[in-house]
C-alpha cells in the first residue's frame, strides 16, 4: 500500500551507556517512552509502526498531528523519570507492506532524528510548509544540513514551543553544512539625490550577476530571490540563511551628471565579516568597465575555494552606447514588474536602446522575450507576437551567441506557437547552458514537460529552479502550478500559501489557492478565492475565467453565464486578447461540451498555446472522456523530443 503520510522517527539518548551504569533505570525508562509514545499516538490517529531498541517509527495523517503529538510526547517526557529522547519528523509517499514502511521519506525522517537534540523536535521543511501558520507551533529556522544518502542539503527546523530543547548555534557545529561557494548580489542602493535614477543602481546590479554566473565553481543566488530584500533592512546572517549562500555582495551607486561612484562590499555570511570592499569613482563612460573590475576581483578573493576560469566564452560589454545602455535599463525596470501595461513600455525602451545601438544584442533579445510573453498570455494575437519573437531573437543570437535570453525567446516561440517540440528542447538547453539559473528558461521547461506528458519531470525542473531562486514569486507560482498539473493539491496549496506571505494581496497566488481548493473538492471556499481574485483585478471584465468555472461547479448557472457574457464582452471591446481556453473551461464546467470544444478547437486555430498543455490545467480533466478529446489532440503534431 502506497500513501502519504508524516513520519515520525523518536529515538532515545545515551541508551546503551545506561544498560551498562544502570539496567533497571534503563528498563524503566524504555518502558515510558512505550506508554507514552502508545498513548500520544491513538490521541493524534498515529500509528506506531514499528518499535526497535530505544526507538521507534510513527505514521501519521498530517503533518500538524505528527507536530502537535511530538510536542506532547516531549512534555510528558520531561517528567521524571526524565526520558531524553530525539525526535524527526518529515512528509512524504511511503510504502507499507507486512507491517514494513520504505521510501524516501522514512530515509529523510530518520535522518533528521539524528539531527536533532535529545528533548528536541526537528522538521523538514515539508513539514515546516504545512504547520507555520499554526499558532500553538513555534518554530525557528537552522539551516541547511547535509545528510547522508540524500543529494542536495536539507532546511531544517526546530519546534521551540515550552518545554521543547531548543538548540544553540554552538551545538549545531560540525552538524550543519554551510554552502559553499554560493553568492547572493543583494540589488544596489540608489544613493543619488534622483529617485529615478533607481533603474541605473539596478541595472549595475544585474550585470555583476549575469558576469558573477560564468564563474565556473561559483552558484549565484538568481536575481528575483536576492531583489526581494530590496528596500528591506535584513541582517545578512538571515539573508543568507534564506537564499541558502555563504557570501553577500552588496553596495551603494550614486550617479551625479557625467559622474559615478560605485560601493561594493563582498560579506561573510557567517560572521558579517566584510572580505573585501572598494569605492570606483568613475565617469560614466567607464561604467562597463568598472562592472568588469568589480566581478573579476570578487572572482579572485574567492580564488581559494574557487576554479575561477571562465565559462565558455568571455563576459563582453554588452554595448558601448551609454545613452542606449540607459534605455536598456530602464526597459529592464518596467520588465521585471511583470505587469501586461509594464512589458508594453518595457519593449518602448528596449527599442529605444536599438535605436541609439542597431547592433544591442541584448535589447534585441529583451524585445523577443517581451513579446512571447504578451502572446503567451492572450495580450496580443499570438501569430502577431511570435513572428516578431522569431525576428528579434534570430538577431540577438546573431549578434551575440552567448545570450541567455536570446535563445530562450526562440525556445518560447517554437514551444508555444509553432509547436516544435525538439527544437524547443535544445534552445532551452542551450539557454542554461549559458546562464543556469535562468528562471524563465526553466519555467519553460517544465511547460514543454507537461507538453510531451512527463509531469513528474516538470515538477522536478521546478523543485531545482526552487533551489537557485527560493524567493522568486515566479518560479513559486510556477511550481505551483505543476504541481497542480500532477494532481497534487495539497502541495500547491502550499507554494499559494507561501506566495501569499510574501505578498497578501498578490492575485497568481489567490488564483492558485482557488484552484487546489477547488480540486480538493472545496469549490466554495474556491468561489471565494476567485471572487477575490476578480475583485483584484479592478476591472468588471477581467479575472471571469476561476469565477465562471467555480459558480458552474456550485450549480450557480446564471451566475456562470453572466461570466461568459463579460468574457464575450471583453473580447469584443479588446480584439487583441484571446480568451478561448477561458470561455471552454466555464462552458465546460455548465455540462455544454459543444460550446467547450468549439473555443478549444479556436484555441488550436489561433496557436493560443499548445492545447496538450491547455487540457493538463485541473478545469479540463474529465474532458478526456468525450471522443472528440482524441480527435482536438490529434490536431497537435506527434511528440518527438530532443531527449
Amino acid at each position: 500500500m502506497r500513501k502519504l503520510a508524516a513520519i515520525l522517527f523518536a529515538d532515545m539518548t545515551g541508551y546503551t551507556q545506561l544498560v551498562q551504569e544502570n539496567e533497571g533505570l534503563a528498563r524503566d525508562k524504555r518502558k515510558k517512552l512505550k506508554e507514552v509514545m502508545e498513548v500520544k499516538v491513538r490521541d493524534f490517529h498515529g500509528e506506531v509502526l514499528q518499535y526497535y531498541g530505544d526507538g521507534c517509527l510513527v505514521i501519521f495523517p498530517s503533518a500538524t498531528e505528527s507536530v502537535l503529538c511530538a510536542i506532547e510526547i516531549q512534555q510528558q517526557l520531561r517528567k521524571e523519570p526524565e526520558v531524553p529522547v530525539r525526535i524527526g519528523i518529515h512528509t512524504g509517499d511511503v510504502s507499507i507492506e507486512d507491517d514494513a514502511i520504505y521510501g524516501e521519506g522514512v530515509n529523510l525522517a530518520s535522518r533528521i532524528e539524528t539531527l536533532a537534540v535529545p528533548g528536541g523536535i526537528f522538521i523538514s521543511e515539508k513539514v515546516y510548509d504545512e504547520i507555520h501558520n499554526k499558532g500553538n507551533i513555534r518554530t525557528m529556522a537552522l539551516g541547511y544540513f547535509e545528510l547522508k544518502h540524500v543529494k542536495e542539503p536539507v532546511r531544517i527546523y526546530a519546534v521551540v514551543n515550552d518545554g521543547i530543547a531548543v538548540p544553540g548555534r554552538d551545538a549545531m557545529k560540525g552538524k550543519i553544512a554551510p554552502p559553499r561557494n554560493r553568492l547572493a548580489v543583494l540589488p544596489f542602493v540608489n544613493m543619488s539625490a534622483d529617485p529615478e535614477n533607481e533603474y541605473f543602481s539596478d541595472g549595475i546590479t544585474e550585470e555583476l550577476l549575469n558576469a558573477l554566473t560564468r564563474v565556473k565553481g561559483l552558484q549565484v543566488t538568481s536575481r528575483t530571490s536576492a531583489f526581494a530584500f530590496k528596500g528591506r533592512n535584513h541582517d545578512i546572517r538571515d539573508i543568507a540563511l534564506q537564499l541558502n549562500v555563504d557570501k553577500v555582495l552588496e553596495g551603494s551607486v550614486r550617479k551625479s551628471g557625467n559622474k559615478v561612484r560605485i560601493t561594493a562590499q563582498l560579506i561573510n555570511a557567517a560572521d558579517g565579516y566584510h572580505i573585501w570592499s572598494e569605492n570606483y569613482d568613475r565617469n560614466l563612460t567607464d561604467i562597463f568597465e568598472v562592472q568588469d573590475e568589480i566581478s573579476g576581483i570578487i572572482a579572485n578573493r574567492l580564488r581559494e575555494n574557487l576554479d575561477v576560469s571562465p565559462k565558455e566564452g568571455t563576459h563582453r560589454a554588452p554595448v558601448q552606447n551609454l545613452t542606449a545602455y540607459t534605455f536598456y535599463l530602464k526597459g529592464l525596470h518596467f520588465w521585471n514588474r511583470l505587469t501586461p501595461p509594464d512589458i508594453r513600455k518595457s519593449i518602448d525602451y528596449f527599442q529605444e536602446a536599438i535605436l541609439m545601438d542597431p547592433g544591442y544584442a541584448q535589447a534585441h533579445a529583451m524585445v523577443a522575450a517581451a513579446h512571447s510573453y504578451l502572446g503567451a498570455t492572450g495580450q496580443m494575437q499570438p501569430e502577431k507576437a511570435f513572428r516578431i519573437v522569431h525576428e528579434y531573437a534570430d538577431k540577438a543570437i546573431a549578434l551575440n551567441g552567448e545570450i541567455a535570453e536570446g535563445y530562450c525567446a526562440k525556445a518560447a516561440a517554437y514551444l508555444l506557437h509553432d509547436w516544435n517540440w525538439k527544437k524547443a528542447k535544445e534552445f532551452l538547453d542551450k539557454s542554461l547552458s549559458l546562464n543556469p539559473i535562468y528562471g524563465e528558461a526553466f519555467e519553460l521547461l517544465a511547460y514543454y514537460y507537461i507538453c510531451v506528458d512527463n509531469k513528474q519531470a516538470a515538477v522536478n525542473v521546478m523543485e531545482e529552479a526552487i533551489s537557485h531562486d527560493p524567493l522568486s514569486i515566479s518560479v513559486l507560482q510556477s511550481l505551483g502550478n505543476m504541481y497542480l498539473m500532477a494532481e497534487r493539491y495539497t502541495e500547491a496549496m502550499e507554494q499559494a500559501e507561501k506566495l501569499l506571505e510574501i505578498s497578501p494581496q498578490l492575485r497568481i497566488a489567490i488564483e492558485l489557492k482557488g484552484w487546489a481548493l477547488g480540486m480538493q473538492g472545496d469549490w466554495l471556499a474556491a468561489l471565494e478565492q476567485f471572487t477575490r481574485y476578480q475583485q483584484l483585478t479592478h476591472h468588471p471584465l477581467k479575472g471571469m475565467m476561476g469565477l465562471g468555472y467555480a459558480h458552474a461547479r456550485l450549480g450557480n448557472h446564471k451566475e456562470a453565464l453572466e461570466c461568459i457574457r463579460k468574457m464575450e464582452l471583453r473580447a469584443r471591446e479588446e480584439p487583441d486578447t484571446v480568451l478561448d481556453a477561458d470561455l471552454a473551461a466555464v462552458w465546460f464546467g455548465l455540462g455544454d461540451n459543444d460550446k467547450a470544444f468549439h473555443h478549444l478547437n479556436l484555441c488550436v486555430d489561433k496557436k493560443l498555446g499548445p492545447i496538450n498543455y491547455i487540457l493538463q490545467y485541473p478545469a479540463y480533466l474529465p474532458i478526456r472522456t468525450d471522443p472528440r478529446y482524441e480527435a482536438l489532440m490529434g490536431r497537435m503534431p506527434a511528440i518527438e523530443t530532443a531527449g
